[in-house]
């Protein structure tokens, strides 16, 4: 920002040397004159004479006098050219601080909306990318799934034949580690995050995370519809404690803080949607009961780290979002 001129009156120029000539001149003829008409003024007949002397010292000295009262007058017309010249800086500092002032506003604007646009547009595609690979390798693992065949009935002593029930596939398939389970619960930071995919593919495996992050999907697609994503969202983190409250079926006030979502403007987009929209606030609440009833599970073996970093998730975000909106931590 330009610094602003002075404004304030500038300091009494010194005496000129025309104006202490003039001074000094002016001295010596009142003095002169004082003297002549008091002491040296003849009382009498020569008085004429002595008038006479008067009007000659009068015509000798007068343009002295107006040439002191000319130096007044120059004196008087420099100060103004000054002041008017100091005045007419001063003006032409504003203006320059005012315009300077502005562009840098104005341009440190535009750079903010411009940088917030970029990010918008960089989290839109990455958010895209991520759930359409998503998607491809959802469809690519139902059209590449092998149909098991029946296992061969065993044959037992007696001649009779054993018909025992098919193995559930929870019971095939190893149990989900928790760091997968959160890595899946975040999604793919890109289509080059392997560790993000190869965690998703053991989620999918899980039948009732399969169904959490099916629902987590839908509600982060349609969400993104209207420009709203949980990578811009900044939420307050609550306590890993406040967590455990919720899994132990308290609501209300006592779990107000993990409707951490303070952005405005995406709480009201959100709630509009959730009113409007009965295609949006069924799949809300359908994800709403299925992350319920997952950290309900999680909660009773998971640590505060655990916790912690589920809490982070951008199915998490999600969670605080429409549960604030839903009235969930009412």
């Amino acid at each position: 920002m330009a610094r602003q001129p002075d404004l304030k009156p500038a300091k009494r120029a010194p005496l000129t040397p025309v104006e202490v000539v003039a001074a000094v001149l002016s001295v010596m003829w009142l003095a002169g004159s004082a003297l002549w008409f008091l002491a040296l003024t003849p009382r009498g007949p020569d008085g004429g004479a002595a008038l006479h002397f008067v009007t000659v010292l009068i015509a000798i000295f007068m343009p002295v006098a107006l040439l002191w009262v000319g130096a007044t007058a120059a004196r008087a017309s420099r100060i103004m050219r000054e002041e008017s010249a100091r005045l007419r800086t001063a003006i032409d500092g504003i203006r320059d601080a005012y315009i300077s002032q502005n562009q840098s506003l104005g341009a440190a604007v535009d750079k903010t909306v411009a940088q917030k646009l970029d990010e918008i547009v960089a989290a839109q595609r990455k958010t895209e990318t991520a759930l359409a690979t998503f998607s491809s390798v959802r469809v690519h693992q139902a059209e590449a799934r092998p149909v098991r065949p029946a296992p061969p009935s065993p044959v037992v002593p007696g001649d009779q034949v054993a018909l025992p029930l098919g193995t559930p596939v929870e019971e095939v398939t190893p149990p989900l580690e928790r760091p997968d389970f959160i890595r899946a619960l975040n999604f793919p930071e890109s289509p080059e995050d392997k560790a993000g995919f190869t965690a998703l593919r053991r989620a999918l495996k899980d039948r009732p995370t399969a169904q959490l992050i099916r629902a987590a999907q839908d509600v982060l697609t349609l969400l993104s519809q209207d420009g709203i994503y949980m990578d811009d969202l900044r939420p307050d983190m609550a306590r890993p404690e406040v967590w455990r409250r919720f899994a132990a079926g308290e609501r209300g006030r006592p779990i107000a803080a993990l409707g951490g979502i303070r952005d405005r403007s995406s709480l009201a987009l959100t709630a509009a949607r959730m009113k409007q929209d009965t295609i949006f606030r069924d799949a809300a609440h359908h994800f709403l009961r299925l992350f319920d009833r997952m950290f309900t599970q999680f909660a009773e073996t998971a640590s505060d780290a655990e916790i912690s970093d589920l809490s982070d998730t951008r199915t998490a975000r999600a969670f605080m979002l429409l549960g604030r909106v839903a009235g969930t931590f009412d």
